[in-house]
C-alpha cells in the first residue's frame, strides 16, 4: 500500500547484515501492482482487452536513515519494436533520507504531492477501472520528474508538508487534447535549463483530509539562443505553467466522498503556438466529486471485503481559454459521469465494474472532420491488485 508521503510499501523483506545493535537490519523489499480490463465503447461498436500495466517495485533500506526506492513500469504487455503502444519506463527510482520520525527529504525521480492520485495511484485504492479523466489530462498523474524533494510534519501532528525543486516541462512536446501531458521529461534526457518548484499543504483531522498543492515551473528546454530565435522566455521559470489543486477527502463507516479542483495557466501560450504550432491553450480546468458507500459495511459474515457502490461526475476542460493564434476545440470540454462496483474480496485485490457516460462539445471542422457523436458510453470490466 502507499503511505501518506507516497512510498510504496510492501510484505516480502529480506534482511542482511547489521551495522550495529543500534541501527536496523539493512533489508531489500520487492512487490508490485497492476491491472487490466475489458472495454466496450458503444459508438465505435468496439471491443478491447488490455493488461493496463504492471509494475514492479524494488527497495532497499540501508540502515534506519538511508534507503532506496524504485518502480519499473510496464504499460500495455509489451513493446515491440515498429509497433505503436506499449511502454517500459522508470515511474521512480530514489533516495530517501530520513533526517527524525517527522521530517525526510527524497533525491532522484520521484512523485510529487500534487492531487489525489499522484501519489495514491494503485488499482486497488480508487474506484472504478480507469484513473479519473481530470487528474489523467488536467493532472498528468503519474507526474514524476527528477529533483530534491523535502517531507515533513508539525509534531507529527495533522499538518503536513512538502516542498520540491524539479524539472520543467517541455511546450515544444505540448500535445492538442491531452494538455500539458506530453511535456512531461519523466527522467528521460530532463532539461535542466528550466526548474520548477512544487509544494503541498494537508490537514488531517478525523475523518476530513484535506490538501491544497501548486505548481509553477518553465516550460522551455531550448538553449537561450535557440530560445530567443523563436521568441520565448528561456531561464529558469521562463515561459512558465502554473498549476494550483485543492481537494478534500472524507470517510466514515460505509460512506466516502472526495472532491477535487485543479486549474493550469500557461500565460505565453500564443508564444508557445507562434513558435510550434501545437495549439496550446491558455487555460485548462477539471474537478470531479466522487461518493461510494460499502454494501457489506454492517454485514459481519462478509468482513473483511468490500463492496463498493460509487458515482462520479467529472468536468473538464482542456481548451476553456485559448491565445488570439490558437483555435476553439469544444470537444475538449467534457463531462463523464461513471458509476460502477469495487468488489474488494480483500483489500489488496479487487474486481471492478463500471459504466461511463461522456459528453462533450461540438467538433470543430477547423480541426478534425468526419463523423463525430458529442456522447457516448463506455462499459469496463476489470482487476487490479498490489502486493
Amino acid at each position: 500500500m502507499l503511505t501518506r508521503y507516497g512510498v510504496l510499501v510492501f510484505s516480502l523483506t529480506f534482511l542482511s547484515r547489521t551495522s550495529s545493535p543500534a541501527q536496523l537490519q539493512e533489508s531489500t523489499t520487492i512487490g508490485g501492482y497492476g491491472n487490466a480490463f475489458y472495454q466496450r465503447d458503444a459508438n465505435q461498436k468496439k471491443s478491447t482487452a488490455d493488461v493496463e500495466r504492471f509494475v514492479l517495485f524494488l527497495g532497499h533500506s540501508f540502515n534506519a536513515k538511508t534507503s532506496f526506492v524504485s518502480e519499473l513500469e510496464i504499460e500495455d504487455a509489451k513493446v515491440s519494436g515498429g509497433e505503436t503502444g506499449g511502454e517500459v519506463a522508470l515511474e521512480q527510482a530514489y533516495l530517501k533520507f530520513n533526517i527524525d520520525p517527522d521530517h525526510y527529504f527524497t533525491a532522484g525521480l520521484f512523485i510529487p504531492r500534487i492531487g489525489i492520485l499522484n501519489e495514491n495511484h494503485l488499482p486497488n485504492t480508487f474506484n472504478g477501472n480507469a484513473r479519473t479523466q481530470v487528474e489523467t489530462f488536467i493532472l498528468p498523474s503519474t507526474w514524476r520528474e527528477l529533483g530534491i524533494g523535502f517531507y515533513g510534519s508539525i509534531n507529527s501532528g495533522p499538518f503536513n508538508y512538502s516542498a520540491a525543486i524539479v524539472n520543467g516541462l517541455n511546450s515544444e512536446a505540448f500535445e492538442h487534447g491531452s494538455g500539458i501531458r506530453q511535456g512531461r521529461f519523466e527522467g528521460r534526457n530532463a532539461s535542466a535549463n528550466n526548474l520548477a518548484i512544487t509544494g503541498a499543504l494537508q490537514f488531517n483531522i478525523g475523518n476530513i483530509k484535506t490538501q491544497v498543492s501548486g505548481y509553477y515551473g518553465g516550460s522551455v528546454a531550448a538553449e537561450p539562443q535557440q530560445a530567443d530565435t523563436l521568441g520565448l522566455a528561456s531561464g529558469m521559470f521562463g515561459t512558465p505553467v502554473i498549476v494550483g489543486e485543492a481537494d478534500v477527502q472524507f470517510e466514515s463507516g460505509a460512506f466516502s466522498a472526495k472532491i477535487l479542483g485543479t486549474i493550469v495557466s500557461i500565460p505565453d501560450a500564443a508564444n508557445i503556438n507562434r513558435a510550434y504550432a501545437n495549439n496550446a491553450p491558455q487555460t485548462e480546468y477539471g474537478a470531479y466529486a466522487e461518493v461510494a458507500y460499502n454494501l457489506f459495511q454492517n454485514i459481519e459474515e462478509a468482513k473483511p471485503q468490500q463492496l463498493n457502490l460509487f458515482v462520479r461526475y467529472e468536468k473538464l476542460d482542456m481548451n476553456a481559454s485559448i491565445p488570439y493564434n490558437g483555435t476553439i476545440d469544444a470537444t475538449l470540454n467534457q463531462g463523464h459521469l461513471t458509476t460502477g462496483l469495487s468488489y474488494l474480496p480483500l483489500n489488496n485485490v479487487v474486481l471492478k465494474a463500471d459504466v461511463r457516460f461522456v459528453r462533450t462539445g461540438n467538433q470543430n471542422p477547423a480541426i478534425s472532420s468526419g463523423p463525430y457523436e458529442t456522447s457516448n458510453t463506455f462499459i469496463t470490466l476489470g482487476f487490479g491488485f498490489s502486493f
